[in-house]
């Protein structure tokens, strides 16, 4: 992102990346209640389940939801994003550990 938004500079325009989790979109929701119907039990618990068995480190320990991914999409489209460029920006619920 960084390299694109170099060759932009100065255009107006703003070049960004974003980096989502699995969210739980309506497949993952599906899954996830196929399981939990085969093994008798709520849907949450196939759930929370998985985030702690599969997602450790995730800091809101929940699957991020799609409207929440295409938040931050709406909001690096708009102009109150006019200043944030060459960014890579994770909708990932804090999963990824990273040093920035």
């Amino acid at each position: 992102m960084r390299g694109l938004a170099e060759s932009l500079a100065g255009t107006g325009a703003t070049v960004n990346a974003i980096l989502p989790g699995p969210p739980l979109s309506e497949g993952v929701g599906e899954f996830f209640g196929k399981i939990a119907a085969e093994r008798g039990v709520p849907q949450a618990q196939v759930e929370q389940e998985f985030i702690a068995t599969h997602r450790l480190f995730s800091l809101i320990k929940r699957l991020a939801s799609v409207d929440e991914v295409a938040s931050l999409s709406v909001y690096l489209a708009s102009g109150q994003a006019s200043a944030t460029t060459g960014a890579a920006m994770r909708v990932d619920g804090g999963v990824v550990r990273s040093a920035f």
